[in-house]
């Protein structure tokens, strides 16, 4: 048998090919992690800075992407923890959105991060007026115009919390110094319209808002104050060419959509307005007054079960109405159901001790009582 002589393989080819590939490696490292020492530029590190969020989240303000700026706004912070206008103009919008109580805590951070701040004071004035905190939201407001006397919209801010205190006199002598600082400021007539509407005065509401939206025609909540202005006095046709417009500035908020079917139940176009409900309801889950105005529609059509079902998920997100809770009350009596409908009929007088169908539905459960 033939055997083949096992061949040797040449060593020095092997080496050299061992050393061409660390040679390449090291090529290749210095390439991508030294490139200044082969004659090229390295490549630019791009490193974010809070001042471009800042920066970013007051353009998508201005545009009306309010929930782009939210994200814009809550980076910066997270970068620069230590940004107080990132703070305030993210409280801003939060409380924008109705999410009262995250503002508040947004720009009571701000006012602690820089003291010296009066936009940050001004925009806390904003949320806790806003959140119902009246005396607060006035003594905020004035610390704003202690540290900047120039300020036009802290003037704005504590007129619309004077008004909210019934306090009319001082409401309008603040809002008129606020246009006088700062006609151009949207801020300044959306606030002088909250004044008069709040005195009952629509037309010049009315006046105030439009100037509002001329100066600041990407901010959906503006078109929604104009239009429930003129439903105020009965001009429906222009009612809902605001709130439409609302919408389409603003896709994202559910009070317009909730208005638009607040406007068709009025008219008696129940098929509509459920479907504007339901649509605000897609927009914000969690936002109650839709779930109310679902369950009053269904309530007028008397279809209770489905009232039932929407008025307590009104109830559960917070709303406070006595109607919501004696409607629900009813609409129970309507099943027999008197033992589920007497404690809704007790929240609705604690809330309106007017409330004459929440009286009339504990007679009526009481006599029915009585004759068992």
């Amino acid at each position: 048998m033939y055997l083949r002589p096992e061949r040797k393989g040449n060593p020095l080819l092997r080496w050299s090919l061992i050393v061409a590939i660390i040679v390449a490696a090291a090529g290749l490292y210095l390439v991508k992690q030294r490139p200044e020492l082969v004659g090229q530029e390295p490549t630019p590190q791009v490193v974010e800075t809070a001042e471009e969020h800042l920066r970013s989240g007051d353009a998508f303000s201005a545009q009306g992407d309010i929930d782009k700026a939210l994200v814009e706004y809550e980076r910066a912070t997270e970068i620069d923890p230590e940004s107080a206008a990132a703070y305030a103009r993210w409280g801003k919008l939060l409380a924008i959105r109705r999410r009262y109580s995250e503002a508040v805590e947004k720009n009571k951070k701000a006012v602690q991060l820089d003291p010296g701040d009066a936009e940050g004071y001004a925009l806390l004035a904003m949320a806790l007026d806003w959140n119902g905190e009246y005396d607060e939201a006035i003594q905020a407001a004035l610390r704003a115009i202690e540290i900047d006397p120039g300020y036009g919209e802290a003037y704005a801010y504590l007129a619309a919390a004077y008004a909210d205190k019934d306090r009319y006199e001082e409401a309008l002598e603040n809002a008129q110094i606020a246009i006088q600082l700062d006609d151009g400021n949207y801020v300044a007539h959306f606030n002088f319209g909250c004044v008069l509407e709040r005195m009952g005065n629509y037309s010049q509401a009315i006046a105030e808002y439009e100037r509002a939206t001329e100066l600041a025609p990407n901010l959906g909540y503006l078109f929604i104050r104009l239009g429930k202005n003129f439903w105020a006095l009965g001009n429906y046709e222009q009612a809902l060419a605001q709130l439409q417009k609302a919408v389409e500035v603003d896709p994202k908020d559910p009070e317009g959509y909730d208005f638009l079917g607040f406007l068709y139940f009025g008219e008696g176009d129940y098929e509509r307005a459920l479907a504007f409900f339901q649509r605000a309801i897609e927009v914000d889950p969690q936002f109650a007054n839709a779930y109310g105005h679902l369950g009053l529609t269904y309530y007028v059509q008397r279809q209770y079960e489905d009232a039932i079902h929407n008025f307590e998920r009104a109830i559960e997100l917070g709303a406070q109405s006595a109607e919501y809770y004696y409607e629900l009350g009813w609409s129970h009596v309507f099943f027999e159901e008197c033992e589920k409908a007497i404690p809704y009929f007790d929240a609705a007088v604690r809330l309106d001790p007017n409330a004459r169908a929440a009286w009339e539905g504990l007679d009526y459960c009481e006599a029915q009582e009585e004759g068992d």
